[in-house]
């Protein structure tokens, strides 16, 4: 699907901005028995609004927990309030990427931005959390895929949801880490899990569709509501899944990167040293044979990913 077209609009949320947490827009579901917090996110950015969609219909449709207790939060919803049709990429965010800010050293640093009091305010939520899905969407029209991070717990639990079919094992950013790696999330000695799921373009309405089957299938793997009621409300069946390591994550580092063709992502790069873009007066190059790209950015910036190299593997 093109990105100038806009088949998936943001829909109104303000019906759960008080939320029953002290947080706006945070909604926790008890249920009353002893068993796992799981967290839900959406609009970690501003303009990806399938988990919108996902978290609506779901907080509608009366979800319950047959244990534990069940989280809902609108991320960065400032943003999200911001959206406009004839700009559709600018409400991704009010000062910074809410997606980059998830240290303790950030957090808990001098600096100050409507995102890091978000993240601030969501923090809590967060670290209290046993397993957290976060739900993203891309520029591009590329496949929906699973971030699984580099822990063999996030892997696992990927294949346990069964979708997307690709699932990418990969360290984040060097821009600043994600919500997926903070805390627990990213120690393997932890028990504690998190998935971010891109669902596809962010505006098609397919993206819609697979954030809505991947949160049920997720609530279903981690146990926490009854899989007959998901079961009900799934629209896909699941297909055999295919793991991508990421082993290389390129960094822009001048004004002028530029790629050579209109990637999508998950093109696969036959031959190594296939020169794919120019960052200022060097080439960018794939390091080996059938290399993946996954995730190339229309958002050329100093300092952010433009693209990260990827394995298949067994």
């Amino acid at each position: 699907m093109s990105a100038n077209v806009l088949e998936l609009l943001p829909i109104d949320i303000t019906r759960w901005a008080a939320g029953n947490t002290g947080i706006p827009y945070v909604t926790t579901i008890e249920s009353g028995r002893a068993g796992p917090h799981v967290l839900l996110t959406a609009l970690t950015h501003g303009n990806e609004v399938c988990g919108a969609h996902a978290l609506d219909f779901l907080l509608e449709q009366g979800v319950q927990p047959t244990h534990g207790r069940l989280t809902f939060a609108f991320a960065n919803v400032g943003a999200y309030e911001r959206f406009d049709a004839t700009r559709p990429t600018e409400s991704r965010f009010l000062d910074e990427d809410l997606n980059r800010v998830w240290s303790p050293e950030i957090l808990d640093g001098p600096r100050q931005s409507r995102e890091l009091a978000r993240a601030r305010a969501l923090r809590p939520v967060v670290a209290a959390a046993d397993y957290l899905l976060d739900i993203h969407s891309m520029q591009t029209g590329a496949p929906a895929l699973m971030l699984c991070g580099l822990q063999a717990k996030g892997r696992r639990l990927a294949a346990e949801v069964g979708v997307p079919p690709l699932v990418v094992a990969d360290a984040g950013h060097k821009a600043g880490p994600r919500m997926r790696d903070f805390g627990d999330f990213g120690d393997e000695a932890s028990p504690k899990t998190a998935l971010l799921v891109e669902c596809g373009q962010h505006w098609s309405l397919a993206a819609r569709d697979v954030a809505l089957d991947t949160a049920l299938r997720f609530l279903i793997a981690v146990d926490v509501i009854d899989p007959h009621w998901a079961i009900a409300r799934l629209s896909a069946r699941a297909v055999p899944q295919r793991f991508i390591r990421v082993t290389d994550a390129i960094t822009i580092t001048s004004p002028d990167f530029r790629f050579h063709s209109p990637f999508e992502g998950m093109e696969v790069i036959p031959r190594a040293g296939t020169v794919i873009a120019d960052d200022g007066d060097h080439d960018v190059a794939t390091p080996y044979d059938d290399c993946v790209l996954i995730m190339p950015s229309r958002r050329m910036v100093v300092g952010q990913t433009a693209v990260r190299f990827g394995r298949f593997e067994a």
